[in-house]
């Protein structure tokens, strides 16, 4: 990984001789030169001293190239900005581009959602997707679609094709907005979100779809989240009345089902 390197150069950033680091975190320089050098490896408890000294997350330490970000980037994880959490800029997006260097907007349909769920980081999957453009939206944002399925987001129908605008920031996540989510054991998700990552570390997930219980989801499962932009579907809006019927009928389904659990708990089933 970036370990290394990584500590090599932050302590170069910060004009730290091996001395100087080596004194702080009560080892040896011997040793310090041995983990710049990948002459040995830190155990646990090295992986925390250094992560407590230069205040950046193990897993930024392992995992990030930290000589390729930029300086504001570098700076916002100096400040406690861990990108493990929260999602930044540090996530590197695989993209591609059309002939006059504009981003495509890649077209994810239902058969491909299982390989996106594992090649969604890989450039070289994400370059055999079929892209097209929308001359409407901001050639300065990053767009994604994504086929969707079932009926949990009705009135949007089954197999509808849903863009959303890649969302950097997860603290950014609007409350009551939907948003197009890959998660660690459900691939994608679309859902209408409740950010509580700083207070609980989770989003919950709701649906559209009343006759759908909301759900939460750990930020530790989250590896993609898009926010909705607007849908395609070849399927005609119904009629107005026909609506309210089916949302008569959703809660007569739901009255049915509550009276079912009341007998259920009285009976002690």
């Amino acid at each position: 990984m970036y370990f290394s390197s990584n500590i090599k150069f932050l302590r170069k950033h910060r004009g730290r001789t091996q001395d100087d680091v080596a004194f702080a975190l009560n080892m040896k320089r011997s040793t310090l030169s041995g983990y710049e050098n990948e002459v040995s490896e830190p155990n646990l408890d090295a992986l925390v001293a250094f992560s407590k000294y230069f205040g950046i997350a193990i897993d930024t330490l392992v995992k990030v190239d930290l000589s390729s970000v930029s300086l504001g980037q570098l700076s916002q994880l100096e400040r406690g900005f861990d990108p493990y959490l929260k999602g930044s800029n540090l996530r590197v997006l695989a993209t591609t581009v059309n002939a006059d260097n504009n981003e495509n907007i890649e077209l994810v349909t239902e058969r491909a959602k299982a390989g996106y769920a594992t090649g969604f980081a890989d450039p070289e999957y994400i370059k055999v997707l079929p892209t097209f453009t929308m001359p409407f939206l901001s050639r300065d944002r990053k767009y994604r679609t994504f086929q969707i399925s079932g009926d949990s987001m009705l009135p949007i129908p089954d197999g509808s094709y849903v863009t959303g605008e890649y969302v950097l920031d997860w603290t950014y996540i609007r409350n009551g907005q939907p948003y197009i989510i890959l998660t660690q054991d459900d691939g994608i998700v679309f859902k209408v979100v409740e950010n509580k990552i700083e207070s609980e570390g989770k989003l919950t997930l709701n649906s559209l779809n009343p006759l759908y219980k909301p759900y939460d989801l750990a930020v530790a499962d989250i590896k993609e989240v898009w926010r909705f932009v607007h849908y395609i579907s070849s399927v005609m809006p119904e009629r107005q009345e026909n609506r309210m019927r089916e949302e008569q009928l959703m809660q007569t389904v739901q009255e049915l089902q509550r009276k079912v659990e009341e007998i259920q708990l009285k009976l002690n089933i």
